[in-house]
């Protein structure tokens, strides 16, 4: 494979572009004051010294946000067992992905450092690569960067691209400038790819070795505490009001909220729900925490009460009520709705929820993560829009433990069918947990890929 440098007009574009990229940080600020913070790493590469020794294994691995992130940790863990020597450098784009990378660095104690990313810019790109003296560089699932790679294959530094997808929809997007693409992709050591149809769309942009390993988010597993801790605020919210089934809206988007309320809004109306249908505890969790005080907002309503995150432990778990009879639907309390405003508990809250609606799927947004509530056996309805995880819903739905529908109202239809019917649920649950361990064993492919392109790098630099 040929290794060209990327075309000028490519770096003058990013040039050109970095006034609007500052100013889109301040303004992402506004929300999340930590986008004011570290412009150093983003815009020149320049960050705190790596405290490992000369000559030391330094492996760098790049996670843009939360789900990148989590996918990686199990990877590190066993990067870290196999090379008890290696150092370990951990970039991210979000502050989110960021602040989720705290758990690696607190589990791994002076092996860890975080920074971000810089964009690529080859001054900024060959400063990042010369402080952290990378010996092999992980990028997680769709990262590529053309002036980053070169730099990289350039110092001799093999890069793996892990855990990759590719959808369709970002196939095209890629193939309008393929001589980017292409030169960009030829700068790396190997991929590996989440699916057999994710490694058919790799290799019309890539001619070099591309391996099936899996996804890795099945291979991470939920905090058992939060299991525990999920189950005992289940048991606190049916203790005050009754046996209601418990919805759960997960990882919501900027729009699904007020598609879910209306449609909602529809059902109540309808003479099944005036004639007494028990109405359903409904848990919102947002996907972005800059979101988290919009969507509250938008919860309370005309006339609704919000119960916050960090009102529950209090409110359940310190002085659980006599469980009262399920009340009539027009109760003052029967338009109380749960609001999921943390970071890290997502296994909580499904240990919680009867059922669970994915979010990012109701809209064109690709979807969100239903492994990690398959891993926690919990039946989840996805809507029509699961693009970025198409393999893993399709396999999902053909093992029983996902449901498909079109839209909200059809979802709201899903999740009560699912509720009410108690063997149903039983067997989307265990379908569930079922399907997320036959799925596991993506760790150890990729870490001997890794292995493989370390050992190709030093037979290359002894010769």
């Amino acid at each position: 494979m040929t290794h060209r440098r990327p075309p000028r007009w490519y770096t003058i574009a990013w040039l050109l572009a970095l006034p609007f990229v500052a100013l889109y940080l301040l303004w992402r600020s506004l929300r999340q004051g930590e986008y004011r913070r570290h412009w150093g790493e983003r815009f020149f590469g320049h960050g705190s010294p790596l405290a490992a020794a000369p000559g030391a294994l330094v492996i760098w691995v790049h996670a843009v946000s939360v789900g990148e992130t989590r996918a990686a940790q199990p990877l590190i863990e066993r990067l870290a067992r196999a090379h008890a020597d290696a150092h370990f450098v951990l970039t991210h784009m979000t502050p989110t992905g960021r602040a989720a990378g705290t758990d690696l660095v607190r589990a791994l104690p002076g092996r860890v450092q975080q920074r971000y990313l810089p964009y690529d810019l080859p001054f900024a790109v060959d400063r990042f690569l010369r402080q952290i003296g990378a010996s092999v560089g992980v990028l997680m699932e769709t990262e590529v960067w053309p002036n980053l790679l070169y730099a990289a294959r350039r110092r001799g530094v093999p890069v793996v691209l892990a855990n990759a997808r590719l959808s369709q929809r970002s196939l095209d997007k890629a193939l309008r400038h393929p001589g980017l693409i292409r030169a960009a992709s030829a700068c790396l050591a190997i991929v590996g790819a989440q699916s057999p149809a994710d490694r058919a769309r790799v290799l019309q942009v890539y001619d070099g070795p591309v391996r099936v390993t899996g996804n890795l988010k099945f291979d991470l597993l939920p905090d058992p505490q939060q299991l525990a801790l999920g189950v005992r605020l289940r048991a606190g919210f049916r203790a005050h009001f009754g046996a209601r089934p418990l919805w759960l809206f997960a990882s919501t988007r900027e729009g699904e909220e007020r598609l879910i309320l209306d449609a909602l809004a529809l059902r109540q109306a309808a003479p099944t729900e005036r004639a007494g249908a028990a109405r359903p505890l409904l848990l919102f969790v947002p996907r972005h925490p800059q979101r988290f005080d919009e969507v509250a907002a938008l919860l309370q309503g005309p006339g609704g009460k919000v119960l916050r995150r960090a009102q529950w432990d209090a409110a359940l778990l310190a002085a659980p009520a006599a469980a009262p009879p399920d009340p009539p639907a027009a109760a003052p309390w029967s338009s109380l709705l749960l609001l999921g405003d943390s970071m890290g508990e997502m296994a909580l809250y499904y240990a919680m929820a009867d059922v669970a609606l994915i979010g990012g799927s109701l809209l064109p947004l690709g979807g969100q993560n239903l492994i990690e509530a398959c891993a926690c056996g919990c039946p989840v309805v996805l809507g029509p829009n699961m693009f970025n995880f198409a393999q893993a819903a399709d396999d999902a739905v053909a093992a029983g433990a996902a449901r498909r529908v079109a839209n909200a109202p059809q979802a709201l239809c899903a999740m009560e069918e699912i509720g009410r019917d108690s063997a149903q649920r039983q067997d989307m649950c265990a379908a569930a947990l079922a399907f997320s361990r036959v799925h596991r064993g993506a760790t150890e492919r990729t870490l001997a890929m890794i292995d493989e392109a370390l050992g190709a790098a030093s037979a290359a630099a002894g010769r």
